[in-house]
Formats: structure tokens, C-alpha cells, sequence
């Protein structure tokens, strides 16, 4: 019996992690920043992160779909339907919080170009209310996106260190105790 996720969808689960928190610490260091050349490229880089994450969701479903990897043999009952709501919620944010900001940043008159060379269709026309809207929805969002990963990690953490079960280590097989 297999022991963990497929390698592609542990290495989307990591990537997806590391995207989520470079446009959170972009989005943080562009907050105090005053209007210069470089914070316009940051916060271009701001929304190519926020829209690669967008972007690689259907291939982590995909494959999630495929994988058929019964995740569920070590958990309660109780553990496998919160972990289906946790999930649930964390795929549902990984589309809500970058298409707030795609609408956000349409309204608001600017154009996502995803990496400089795929323009991206504005969502909306300019229209300073609902920028505004968009931009308290987005960063709502992302503070409920941030605190399901944290709370996510610490009930993998508490899978690794208190129950001490092979949780954790599905996704990080580096974790896997030697035979």
C-alpha cells in the first residue's frame, strides 16, 4: 500500500505554499512603499505570483483527481471530514483570492499582464467603488487564506509530533522514518 502522494502533486502542494507566501511577503513590503519604479514592478510581480497560483489549481485538482492515493487510513472519522473542509476551503481561496485581486486591479484601471508577455482580460471596466470593494475583499481573503495555511500546518505538525502517524510525511516524504 502507498504511503504518500505522487511526487508531481508534493511538488504542486510545496510550489503552490511558496507562491502563496511570496505574494503575501510582496504584498507586505509594498504596503509602506511609496509610489516609485520599483514598487510598480513589485506589485507586477505581486499578481504573477497571485495568478500562477490561480493557474497551477486545475493541474493540483487534476492530479489529486488521478492520484487516487486513499489519504484517509490513518485518520478518524471526525479527522477525515475536517480535513475535506479544510481542503474544500483552501482550494476555494486559492481561486477567490487572486480573482479579487485580478477584479481589483481591473477596476482600479491596470491590466494584469502575467509575466510581462500573457495580457490578461480586464475583468472590468474602471470604476474607482468597486476597486475599492475588490481591494477589502482581496485583502480579507488572503488574511482567511493565510490563517487556513497556518492552521493547516499546525494540524500537520500535530499529526508528526503528537499522534506521530505518517500524516505529515504523504507530503513531505523526506519526513519518512528509515527502516
Amino acid at each position: 500500500m502507498r504511503t504518500r502522494y505522487s511526487l508531481p502533486l508534493i511538488g504542486l502542494h510545496w510550489l503552490t505554499l511558496l507562491l502563496i507566501v511570496a505574494a503575501y511577503v510582496l504584498a507586505s513590503l509594498l504596503e509602506d512603499m511609496t509610489l516609485s519604479p520599483l514598487k510598480l514592478k513589485l506589485y507586477a510581480w505581486h499578481k504573477w505570483v497571485g495568478m500562477s497560483v490561480l493557474f497551477l489549481l486545475p493541474w493540483r485538482l487534476l492530479l489529486r483527481f488521478v492520484d487516487r492515493f486513499d489519504h484517509r487510513f490513518e485518520l478518524t472519522m471526525l479527522e477525515v471530514k475536517v480535513s475535506a473542509a479544510m481542503h474544500g476551503a483552501l482550494y476555494l481561496l486559492m481561486i477567490v483570492v487572486p480573482m479579487f485581486g485580478w477584479l481589483h486591479s481591473s477596476a482600479a484601471g491596470f491590466s494584469v499582464v502575467w509575466f510581462g508577455v500573457l495580457p490578461l482580460p480586464d475583468m472590468l471596466g474602471k470604476d474607482k467603488a468597486l476597486a475599492e470593494l475588490f481591494k477589502e475583499l482581496h485583502e480579507g481573503s488572503v488574511n482567511l487564506l493565510v490563517a487556513l495555511v497556518v492552521a493547516h500546518a499546525a494540524a500537520a505538525l500535530y499529526h508528526h509530533h503528537i499522534r506521530r502517524d505518517g500524516v505529515l510525511a504523504r507530503m513531505a516524504p523526506w519526513l519518512r522514518k528509515k527502516a
